[in-house]
């Protein structure tokens, strides 16, 4: 069996990144410092919500900005009044030694990678979901976290707010009994957002369309590819959109019902309905086995029928119901209907605190850098939730169910589905040693 690692080793055998960057000790942020932190990625969010959430913090300073796109790097240095640092190669950002820590917001296939050199440079990490798309890359991340002892936060930032904190307490509170199936909903009418047929062309004038690709398969340019996050639609960069939404949406009963790994994951989808040059599949449905009970995932790309949950608005929708012995929870980012077998209402507040409150998904991680505990979405934390996610598209890769064995980290008796436990770097990009 190819490559497979013991949980014990501590991903010894994987191999280092080309280039790499040095480990080394990064020094304590007094309570009283401001945190210095640098941006990676300022298309999309990184610009859109990073650069301003951070740079609202008075108690943050933006001290280095990096994008492989002159506009966009251009932008994300004049937001700090041309203070910030700019670069065009993150791993020259990685070497400022006054950075607490780095945003990791680039396209996913990115993530690891750059998460886990930041790492190893003494920065702390911020990264956008999803943290990893293969498990082996999920488990290095985690790993690199204690091992360098990084305080880390995914970007599912839906995890810090009220009304998924009431979730997860009624759900803990067995108001509803024992809980034997969760559904999760992600319905959309969007037919790939338009995004069309559009031709291959000479990369924009700047952009170093290399690197952007980094070990992502060669292509040629494509602007469909590159404009306005639309790489959320291509399977080289992100896989489907269970790794686009599902970080947010499957992250609630993972966390609420304390999951862990799975038993066994099935996975059944493709391109059914839409037309476009997108490569994700346009309806996919995954079940997860787990020690009495299933969580199933529904995505249908042109119907957005949001299964009785309420209406997150015209194009998109998204739901999770929890079905239990005494009664359902349905619930969205900002609803919590809860009714007993015969559909009546039960109360959707009051039940026990089972978690503490957040003073918001970004000050967690600014605030815990400070006190270096952890946030409540560190890498270590989601690895249960985003193996669940990776090896959904490994089930989804090979036709097949899979039966996962959580000791040995691997699929048993299957050699294939455990090569695609791997990422397919392109060449000299590797998963760093860690």
């Amino acid at each position: 069996m190819a490559n497979i690692i013991n949980r014990r080793t501590l991903l010894t055998g994987v191999a280092a990144a080309v280039p790499s960057v040095a480990a080394h000790a990064q020094k304590a942020v007094s309570a009283n410092s401001k945190v210095n932190i640098g941006i990676i990625g300022l298309a999309g969010r990184g610009f859109g919500a990073h650069c301003h959430v951070f740079g609202a913090m008075p108690d943050v300073n933006l001290a280095a900005m990096c994008d492989v796109y002159p506009p966009h790097l251009e932008q994300g240095v004049q937001f700090t009044g041309g203070k910030a640092k700019g670069y065009s190669d993150f791993r020259k950002l990685l070497e400022q030694k006054d950075l607490d820590a780095v945003v990791v917001a680039t396209p996913p296939h990115w993530h690891p990678i750059i998460s886990i050199l930041a790492m190893q440079a003494g920065k702390d990490v911020y990264c956008e979901k999803p943290m990893s798309r293969y498990p082996m890359e999920a488990r290095a991340m985690a790993a690199a976290a204690s091992r360098y002892k990084r305080v880390t936060q995914v970007g599912t930032q839906i995890h810090a707010t009220e009304n998924y904190h009431k979730c997860v307490d009624i759900v803990r509170s067995e108001a509803l009994g024992t809980i034997t199936a969760a559904r999760i909903y992600c319905t959309m009418d969007d037919n790939s957002e338009g995004l069309g047929y559009p031709k291959d062309t000479a990369p924009l004038p700047g952009l170093d369309w290399n690197f952007w690709l980094g070990p992502a398969p060669k292509v040629n340019f494509n602007i469909g590819r590159f404009r306005d996050g639309m790489h959320r639609y291509f399977a080289d960069y992100v896989n489907s959109w269970l790794h686009e939404l599902g970080p947010h949406i499957v992250d609630l009963p993972v966390w609420a019902l304390k999951l862990g790994h799975p038993l066994t994951v099935a996975a059944s989808g493709g391109r059914y309905a839409t037309t476009s040059i997108a490569t994700v599949p346009d309806t996919l449905d995954v079940i997860w086995e787990y020690p009495g009970m299933n969580m199933t995932w529904t995505l249908m790309q042109q119907s957005n029928y949001n299964f009785g949950v309420d209406s997150m608005g015209q194009e998109r929708q998204l739901g999770i119901s929890f079905h239990g012995k005494k009664g359902t929870l349905l619930c969205d980012y900002g609803v919590r209907n809860v009714m007993d077998p015969n559909g009546k209402p039960m109360p959707n507040d009051g039940y026990p605190k089972s978690v503490p409150d957040s003073p918001g998904h970004w000050r967690e991680w600014v605030n815990c850098i400070k006190s270096r505990e952890q946030p409540s979405c560190n890498f270590v934390a989601d690895l249960p939730l985003h193996l669940a996610l990776n090896l959904a598209h490994t089930s989804l890769y090979t036709g097949r169910k899979l039966h996962w064995d959580a000791e040995k980290f691997e699929v048993t008796g299957d050699r294939e589905a455990n090569e695609l436990l791997h990422p397919p770097y392109r060449s000299p990009w590797r998963l760093p040693n860690v």
